[in-house]
């Protein structure tokens, strides 16, 4: 890229200091981690897997390391997965490898089993396992492999990395960590044989072990093998730390090229991943192998780094040799080129719902903050790339220049996601934007979530768009609510995203309007200075943040350590200062529209904080002493010292009469479109309103 790189990049030397890998010289100490995208399998050629891929090189990604390619189709974790040793799958995962190489990246196949976690009844057959132990993720219970299956599946992961060296990948990782079949034979939990594959520690590990020498012996010497393994699987019977480290010494021994650490396996009650996992929790874990290895064998951190500057911290305390980064790579393709630059990045900030979320369900996975990731050939080259990786700072760069001379105008009215996404959208196409916004800063309700414990980077969001906006040249009005004094500018544009977003939904009860009684932003803005006791008429996913930021209260240690606490993970912490929280909901289920992944782990920290969650509930009123419900026993009170009225939103479309007269081609999007509040599709509608109305607003050619 043409950027000229910071003298001092924000205090990074160590993460973007070059490093040998294995034989591989690495650029800095960032790998890409491993996601499974859910369009491995797309019959494109492999065009939009490549795109994605090449994207990340092209923004400066060293060694990237795919998704899982599943290594025969038992193991396959979904019917979107590549199977590397199939023939329909090769000439996709080499086109991969050719895109990354094009953009002097490196790339790494990961060599997959799902063992008792694969959907095998997609394909007709039964998941297989160490021992017939079935789980709670997914729903078909295994069977035991047999001796001759061992023996078959180790010769499957061997030709898959023949088949990978092949293809042009430049190393392979074996996935042995979140309780995939590797690490499956490494647990008592999961592993009750008692033969040469289990019955006691030593013979747990003989299958991974069995599986790195195998591979190592059929791509060469000199093709490196990394190896993803648990650095706790944090389940009840899991391995203990003795055994953990037993594990990393053999690895080490037996010629792994890096031992990439993961945390925890997908039925483990303890959040790994989630936004209330403090970034930096897991640094413990790869410490004490790298210890164990004493400088064998890189070690690489992993789980819950989300910035470079954290990265660095790591490597700084001697906690690991390199870092890998996933989900940041959605969020921002361009994220190492940036960093290098001391330019704003788009932060991943933990959400899960357009990846996480969707890759346990086999669907295609995007970004959030970033709904172009996995769509770089249906959204990026409609703003004129020939390279996806590179759109933005070309954009930036010729906004005022050569492109910009035949630019056209375009208002976007409100500065929530959607109407960011849509400027943003417009803005990188080389467009003229104006952006108006009500209220004195932008972000809608993203500057709610900013205050939740664990959601701060969604105020980097905030942040990130408001940088590259003004970068883009967009012209932001702030504390400019839209009327008719705008008639006659909003009639001069080329197309209008209307963006306002939502007003909170009053509820109909004697009471409502009573002194005690706040709207949600109202609570939010007062959080502080809300009385001991809240009531929260609603349970949807605004009101479990509320909870969650109110009865969160003050520990005597950083948030690492008390959620460790919290977890059985470290000693208790004291803590001071949460309120006695109520949810109250009419319906059967708190917290409906929240993640998967998400949901479970909100709500336990909820209940562990004591907050209460009541549904099937009938309202009678609202008093100054609470809330009154109508019972079968008659009225019972909810005593509080404050009501917060959390029960859904409205659009905020007053301005679209307004807009529909002027005869120019509009799109509403996000909450002013439906009045419901999903950051996800308010992103990727604004991003699409705009290469719509592009399109739709373009000239017609000339005869």
């Amino acid at each position: 890229m043409a950027d000229r790189p910071a003298a001092d990049p924000v205090g990074l030397r160590r993460v973007l200091s070059p490093v040998t890998l294995g034989g591989l010289a690495l650029p800095h100490r960032v790998v890409m981690g491993s996601m499974h995208l859910g369009i491995e399998d797309r019959d494109d050629g492999g065009a939009a897997l490549a795109a994605f891929y090449a994207a990340r090189a092209a923004g400066g990604a060293g060694l990237i390391v795919t998704g899982g390619s599943a290594v025969n189709r038992v193991g396959t974790g979904g019917v979107h997965y590549s199977v590397v040793g199939e023939r329909e799958h090769a000439p996709r995962l080499a086109r991969v490898a050719e895109a990354v190489h094009e953009t002097g990246g490196l790339i790494a196949l990961q060599l997959f089993h799902a063992g008792r976690y694969a959907f095998a009844a997609s394909f007709g057959l039964r998941p297989v396992a160490p021992s017939a132990v079935p789980s709670r993720f997914s729903p078909d219970p295994p069977r035991a492999l047999t001796g001759a299956e061992i023996a078959a599946t180790i010769d499957d992961f061997a030709r898959g990395a023949a088949t990978a060296r092949r293809l042009g990948f430049d190393a392979v990782e074996l996935m042995g960590s979140e309780g995939y079949l590797l690490n499956q034979f490494t647990s008592a939990v999961t592993n009750r044989r008692d033969d040469g594959w289990g019955g006691d520690a030593a013979r747990r590990r003989a299958f991974p072990l069995a599986v790195l020498a195998a591979v190592r012996d059929a791509a060469g010497a000199d093709f490196p093998v990394l190896y993803r393994m648990s650095g706790a699987d944090l389940m009840d019977g899991a391995p203990d730390t003795d055994e953990v480290l037993a594990l990393a010494r053999e690895l080490a021994r037996a010629g792994a090229a890096a031992l990439n650490v993961g945390i925890g396996w997908h039925e483990s009650r303890v959040p790994t991943v989630q936004a209330v996992v403090p970034p930096g929790t897991w640094a413990p874990y790869p410490a004490r192998i790298r210890a164990a290895v004493a400088g064998a064998v890189p070690v690489i951190a992993s789980n819950r780094i989300n910035r470079l500057a954290q990265a660095e911290q790591l490597l700084a305390a001697g906690d690991a040799d390199l870092v890998s980064l996933a989900r940041p790579f959605l969020a921002d393709p361009e994220l190492i080129a940036r960093s290098r630059a001391a330019r704003p990045v788009n932060v991943c900030i933990g959400c899960n719902q357009a990846c996480i979320d969707r890759s346990l369900a086999d669907e295609p996975v995007s970004c959030m903050v970033n709904p172009a990731a996995g769509r770089e050939l249906s959204l990026l080259p409609a703003a004129g790339f020939a390279d996806p990786g590179a759109a933005v700072a070309d954009a930036t760069r010729a906004g005022g220049g050569e492109r910009g001379r035949d630019r056209r105008r375009y208002a976007v009215v409100g500065a929530g996601p959607a109407g960011l996404a849509a400027a943003h959208a417009l803005a990188t196409a080389g467009e003229r934007v104006v952006l108006y916004e009500a209220a004195d800063e932008p972000g809608g309700q993203f500057r709610l979530a900013r205050l939740v414990p664990g959601k701060a980077d969604y105020g980097a969001t905030i942040e990130y768009y408001a940088a590259e906006l003004a970068a883009l040249g967009v012209e932001l009005r702030l504390a400019h609510p839209v009327g008719p004094d705008d008639r006659a500018e909003l009639a001069g544009c080329a197309g209008i995203v209307l963006a306002t977003g939502v007003l909170p939904r009053p509820v109909d009860l004697p009471g409502a309007d009573g002194p005690n009684v706040l709207t949600y932003p109202q609570a939010f803005a007062a959080a502080d200075r809300l009385g001991e006791r809240v009531v929260v008429v609603g349970g949807g996913g605004i009101a479990v943040d509320l909870a969650h930021l109110l009865s969160h209260g003050r520990t005597d240690g950083d948030e690492r350590n008390r959620f460790r606490a919290e977890h059985g993970l470290a000693a208790p912490l004291g803590v001071t200062g949460g309120r006695q929280v109520t949810l109250l909901r009419r319906g059967p289920r708190i917290g409906t529209g929240i993640g998967r992944t998400t949901r479970w782990a909100l709500l336990a920290a909820l209940r562990r904080r004591g907050v209460l969650l009541r549904t099937g509930v009938r309202y009678d009123r609202i008093t100054p002493a609470g809330v009154l419900l109508a019972g079968a026993d008659g009225p019972e009170l909810v005593p509080a010292d404050t009501v917060v009225v959390a029960a859904g939103q409205l659009p905020a479309d007053a301005l679209r009469p307004m807009i529909a007269e002027l005869a120019v081609p509009y799109r509403v999007v996000g909450g002013a479109a439906d009045g419901a509040v999903d950051a996800v599709t308010a992103f990727a509608a604004g991003a699409e309103a705009g290469r719509a109305l592009r399109h739709e607003s373009a000239p017609a050619p000339t005869p």
